[in-house]
């Protein structure tokens, strides 16, 4: 008897971290279950992922549409479309069981190409709106999975193939989550982590130092701080540090970053959707500052959700200034039992097995199950 083939299932994501975590945390939950995984994206993307955990990586010419001008609309424009040729005739040769694209402009030409093959999509949204990228494909979804139980910019015609799941974290994220928080006395280290994101933030190298600087010196001998800077800042951001007598390590990127959240007594960080699900799973208290700019706010939304549980605290750019934070950071230095609190509000409002609740959504579609035939996601 022939043996049978495990059923092929393709990722689409590229970008950014963001796109690229959740699809790894994807593509290890279905790899559990004995399905052949690979992974299309962009040239950019393809680089950081001589790691990812899929068979094959694909990669497809890919740009993002943007308002510069005609001329830059244009080129990309072009791109995207040698971009949906390449991978119309790669998904064609494979033929997937499902496709399931995480957003961004990198997974329309696939996820495109899918659509005209007749390949089942589903497309994961990370953010509490729908993002631009996702909205144009929603159109050829049999279903359209969330990381947030409400988001939106979602179509009316598109609402009945929602389905909720969470934002799937990774391998690394889950093992993390397991360092319990010991919240400090009054006169222990302080370990405070921040983050800009996968491309850092220089607003938080400008803003946290000078922050620091303001604070009594016997809360801020209290600091033990690891912050993610950008290459050009890292070095003033260290001598800024240094000349306080603050303990501090300074890089661009952090492997380990999600252990080092979980040792964290604060975050402050931007709130991206990978950000916020990772706080949220390992469930640690948070300053959160929004990318401002965007033309849908999706941070600002993501936020809003740990804002509303009680696990972090959000101010916009414009007013995240060093004398604000300097109140806050001394307000949380002082009251350990609040972060206690945050930490705990933010672990309830997390989804450790979205992962798993996904890859269980994907297969369903493969078997030919819509969105309505299983509404709950569990």
């Amino acid at each position: 008897m022939a043996e049978t083939r495990a059923p092929l299932v393709i990722v689409a994501a590229g970008g950014s971290g963001g796109h690229l975590f959740p699809a790894e945390a994807l593509t290890v939950a279905l790899k559990a279950r004995g399905v052949r995984v690979e992974l299309a994206t962009d040239a950019r993307a393809a680089k950081f992922a001589q790691n990812f955990p899929a068979d094959a990586v694909i990669a497809f010419p890919a740009a993002t549409p943007s308002g510069r001008s005609p001329l830059a609309a244009l080129k990309a424009a072009a791109t995207l479309a040698r971009g949906f040729f390449a991978a119309f005739a790669a998904i064609r040769g494979r033929r997937p069981a499902v496709i399931v694209g995480f957003g961004g402009y990198p997974t329309v030409p696939p996820l495109l190409a899918a659509g005209l093959l007749r390949i089942p999509i589903v497309v994961h949204e990370q953010n509490a709106v729908l993002g631009r990228a996702n909205l144009l494909l929603s159109n050829w979804a049999t279903l359209i999975a969330t990381g947030f139980p409400e988001v939106g910019n979602v179509p009316e015609k598109a609402r009945a193939r929602l389905a909720h799941v969470g934002n799937p974290v990774r391998p690394a994220v889950l093992a993390a989550a397991g360092t319990p928080l010991a919240p400090p006395g009054e006169a222990d280290a302080f370990n405070l982590v921040v983050t800009g994101g996968s491309q850092g933030a220089r607003v938080m190298s400008d803003i946290v130092p000078p922050a620091v600087e303001l604070l009594p010196q016997d809360l801020r001998g209290r600091l033990s701080i690891v912050q993610q800077a950008r290459a050009e800042d890292v070095e003033r951001v260290r001598e800024t540090y240094a000349r306080l007598g603050v303990r501090a390590e300074i890089a661009p990127f952090f492997t380990d970053l999600p252990q080092r959240m979980a040792t964290a007594h604060l975050v402050i960080g931007r709130a991206g959707a990978s950000t916020v699900a990772e706080l949220a799973v390992i469930g640690r208290a948070a300053i959160l500052v929004p990318l401002p700019g965007a033309l849908d706010q999706d941070q600002a939304a993501n936020a809003a959700v740990l804002v509303r549980a009680g696990a972090a605290s959000a101010v916009a750019q414009k007013d995240f200034s060093p004398a604000w934070l300097a109140e806050e950071l001394a307000a949380r230095l002082r009251d350990p039992a609040a972060l206690r609190r945050a930490g705990e509000a933010a672990r309830k409002a997390g989804y450790p097995d979205a992962a798993d609740r996904l890859a269980e959504r994907v297969l369903g579609v493969a078997r030919g199950e819509t969105a309505s035939e299983k509404r709950s996601g569990t």
